[in-house]
């Protein structure tokens, strides 16, 4: 029989199944929408249950859809949502609480307390991370001081604490465990040691009983339990959605850097071996390990990509689906002096500013639909902009000789060629799309498909990725930069517009 990868894509509003074949084709997909909940201003909530049952149920639809036996499926990989934060029983599998999304700012006061004790440094030097409510580390301890009983039972080891990738792996094969890039973006992990930090533990409070093994990104951890899909399955690779789609990109070299347009924005450059500190409030955090070897990436984070095209579907009202914002940001030639800002949970690399909000300026009687819909397009490039400028000035101060030549984008919005243009413009170099857009779920099943064997080697993987098309830039400098120096404005017009709690 021929075989195939099965890869599970569990994202922030959705869960995907992906069926790939050795070319790194897709034979098959399914997703299915579920809901967020937002109990509270600046609360971003999931139902456990929702994941796993959503991601199950598309798992076994892209299977029955398109006529392949379990059997036939060699490994699954699984690619998750990053710092979004669960606790649940042991003994019963059971969440505790609503799994806290990485895009809840509930414990901004907890690091606002944190930095002004100190310790932001601390914690950049272990975790590679910044001091802020994304990570997962404040949201675990907010669960233990705010579920009753919860600090107690963890520390008799009775529950089990994990990031959306350990949730999975418990349901798929009763195994506790995280790969080393998602514990990474714990706030818990030492990247230099690869291993939980005692530090951060004692600083957070946090039990080290709750915490999953941690594994590399490519490796067999056990296999299905028979009764999901008749058949056991070896799980084979684990990354977060943005490691796996630097895999998926093959951006396995040094200074190759991608660009994922997704509900948020997330630009990553491949390090190599070795981490690189950022000076700039960007991130460095573990890509992978695969075959003994670490890679690491720097990373910069954007919370609005393309949610923000879905708040003028769901909150203005302006298109009726996410897919009609570019022929109306195209009805118009520009955005006419309007700026979106769309720091609607705050905002993130390089800026981490939890209290900033939305802002909506430089509007005129004449601006129109039109204006607005462009603006929130141009938004997302200049977010993913002001990355790209932050991480080479790292690059510069770090002496590595990373000559930037283009960015590999995927994700949802990637496919707007309007948006994709406009990023080229603003970057100076080509942005270049690839054949296959589900990255995240390609790199997913590659890091499975090669703990199996089957595939061989990285550079096989590498050289099955294509282009489909390349932006290259057409805007002069002087244009450029005139249109950044503006964005800024518009942006300390969102600073700091809500008082701490």
């Amino acid at each position: 029989m021929k075989q195939y990868i099965l890869a599970l894509d569990q994202g922030t509003t959705s869960s995907r199944a992906i069926v790939f074949d050795r070319r790194g084709h897709i034979c098959g997909s399914a997703a299915a929408e579920y809901p967020q909940h937002f109990p509270h201003p600046g609360w971003v909530e999931h139902d456990p249950m929702d994941i796993w049952t959503s991601q199950l149920d598309v798992a076994r639809q892209v299977l029955r859809d398109n006529h392949i036996d379990p059997r036939q499926i060699r490994a699954i990989g699984i690619a998750n949502q990053r710092e979004t934060t669960m606790v649940w029983d042991r003994a019963t599998g059971a969440p505790i609480a609503p799994a806290i999304v990485w895009q809840d700012r509930r414990t901004a006061d907890t690091c606002d307390a944190l930095r002004a004790a100190g310790k932001a440094r601390l914690i950049k030097d272990a975790t590679g991370l910044e001091l802020d409510a994304y990570f997962s580390a404040t949201k675990l301890k907010w669960l233990l001081d705010h579920v009753a009983g919860a600090r107690a039972r963890a520390e008799r080891g009775e529950l089990a604490f994990g990031t959306i990738d350990s949730w999975l792996a418990w349901q798929l094969t009763g195994r506790h465990v995280t790969d080393v890039g998602n514990a990474s973006r714990t706030m818990l992990f030492n990247i230099h040691l690869l291993r939980w930090d005692s530090d951060m533990l004692a600083l957070f409070d946090i039990p080290e009983a709750l915490l999953p093994q941690v594994v590399a990104s490519s490796e067999e951890i056990g296999t299905t339990r028979p009764e999901l899909f008749g058949v056991a399955i070896p799980v084979a690779g684990i990354a977060g959605d943005q490691q796996a789609a630097t895999f998926g990109q093959a951006c396995l070299q040094p200074g190759m850097v991608k660009n994922t347009y997704g509900t948020g924005c997330f630009m990553l450059m491949h390090l190599g071996r070795h981490p690189v500190a950022s000076q700039n409030r960007l991130l460095t955090t573990v890509g992978w390990r695969l075959d003994g070897d670490t890679d690491y990436l720097m990373e910069g984070s954007v919370f609005m990509g393309g949610a923000t095209v879905q708040w003028l579907r769901d909150g203005l009202g302006i298109i009726q689906k996410s897919s009609e914002v570019e022929a109306l940001a195209a009805s118009v030639p520009d955005s006419d002096g309007v700026f979106l800002v769309p720091a609607f949970v705050g905002l993130g690399a390089p800026h981490w500013d939890p209290y900033a909000r939305g802002a909506l300026v430089g509007l005129s009687r004449g601006s129109q639909r039109g204006h607005i819909a462009r603006a929130a397009l141009e938004a997302i490039a200049y977010q993913s902009a002001e990355l790209m400028i932050a991480m080479q000035r790292d690059v510069a101060a770090s002496h590595r000789d990373f000559t930037l030549t283009e960015v590999r984008a995927d994700g949802g919005a990637a496919r707007n060629d309007l948006l994709m243009q406009f990023q080229a413009d603003l970057l100076g170099v080509p942005v270049v799309r690839p054949q296959v857009t589900e990255t995240t779920a390609l790199g997913a099943a590659y890091l499975a498909g090669l703990a199996v064997g089957y595939w061989e080697t990285r550079d096989e993987v590498a050289a099955q990725w294509a282009c489909e098309r390349r932006f290259e830039p057409v805007m002069g400098n002087d244009q450029r930069q005139t249109l950044l120096a503006t964005w800024g404005r518009a942006v300390e017009r969102s600073r700091a517009w809500v008082e701490p709690v």
